[in-house]
């Protein structure tokens, strides 16, 4: 009764097969593996990003030494200049000064200016010149680094592109694998198909003649009247000689089927639009379960095995007829069998 409570809200068709779970455990594998790469993928573009910013901040850093290291040879180049004129100017003054010493006097208070500036302009020049080599150092030290960052970067688009290619790898295995399946499904559904063919064959043979017991599609339908008086669940003698037939036939197709096959036969119970509020149900919901529980009962007591039974209740909601009248009603309260995988 839980079971067909569970299905009030379904359809006929809304039965959970078992290869369903399958390709859903494959879905989810797949589903995890492409979160794995995707987790990897993104951890390893976080760190080539901060290795790229690394990068521009290292190379605007050199950028900037190289600025002060053209502006300091710049100064030192001005300093050696004004040192070549002094030098060229105390020469002058050397030679005036050799040209004029006899007629006149030495101006020494000037040439101990000139040659005190001289050495000023040298020192400053010392000290442009160590600038210079401590800036060099610097812009050597910074192209080890941004050497090393390439180098780590370059490893990390290798990793990259191994994954990538891991990844493809991967995808084509579980294409090959999913192929693999289908076809083992398939394989499994014709041979369902085939058994399901040979059971409804035997059923036909068993209760031939009667009008109010038909096949249609892959459906055995029995009238509720032929099992059921109305409004109960209580089967008739009728009923339990038309079900005979069919738990010999299942006990035999049980023994016959592989067991690899997963099948098992649903019982539908299904009532007409009209409402039904009596002591034993509230609504057609309950009828119709009921009536489809009662059947499988049965069927377990002639020997059919439990696991290989469902029982499910639709109420009015699948008619086979949409007309109103007695004769639609009558087509619409029935008992349905099917034979499929679970």
């Amino acid at each position: 009764m839980a079971y067909a409570r569970g299905r009030r809200g379904g359809h006929a068709d809304n039965f959970w097969p078992g290869y369903v779970d399958v390709l859903s455990t494959l879905l989810l594998t797949t589903i995890f593996l492409m979160t794995l790469f995707m987790v990897a993928q993104f951890f390893v573009s976080q760190e080539a990003s901060g290795k790229d910013t690394a990068l521009k901040k290292l190379s605007r850093q050199i950028s900037e030494l190289t600025d002060m290291l053209s502006l300091e040879k710049g100064n030192k180049k001005t300093l050696e200049e004004q040192l070549a004129s002094l030098t060229a100017s105390l020469s002058a003054s050397g030679a005036e000064n050799k040209r004029l010493q006899g007629l006149v006097g030495i101006d020494e208070g000037k040439l101990t200016t000139a040659e005190s500036h001289a050495a000023l302009l040298k020192g400053d020049l010392d000290k442009q010149a160590a600038l210079s080599a401590e800036a060099q150092a610097k812009v050597d030290l910074l192209n080890q680094q941004l050497l090393a960052v390439r180098q780590q970067i370059a490893a990390l688009q290798a990793a990259v592109g191994a994954a990538e290619a891991k990844g493809k790898t991967d995808q084509a295995t579980i294409a090959d694998l999913g192929a693999k399946l289908n076809l083992a499904l398939a394989k499994k559904v014709q041979e369902l198909g085939q058994y399901r063919s040979e059971f409804f064959g035997r059923l036909n043979k068993l209760l031939a003649g009667r009008k109010d017991i038909q096949v249609v599609g892959d459906r055995f339908i029995f009238q509720a009247e032929v099992l059921f008086p109305s409004g109960s669940d209580q089967m008739n003698p009728d009923g339990l000689a038309a079900l005979d037939p069919l738990a010999t036939a299942l006990t035999e197709l049980e023994g016959q089927i592989p067991k690899e096959i997963n099948w098992v036969l649903r019982v539908d119970g299904h009532t007409d639009v009209r409402p039904i509020n009596s002591p034993a149900f509230k609504s057609n919901w309950e009828l119709s379960s009921a009536r489809a529980i009662a059947v499988v009962k049965f069927l377990i007591s002639r020997g059919v095995s439990a696991q290989r039974l469902a029982a499910a209740g639709f109420g009015e909601f699948q008619p086979l007829d949409a007309g109103v009248g007695e004769e639609a009603y009558a087509k619409n309260r029935r008992i349905e069998l099917k034979l499929t995988e679970r």
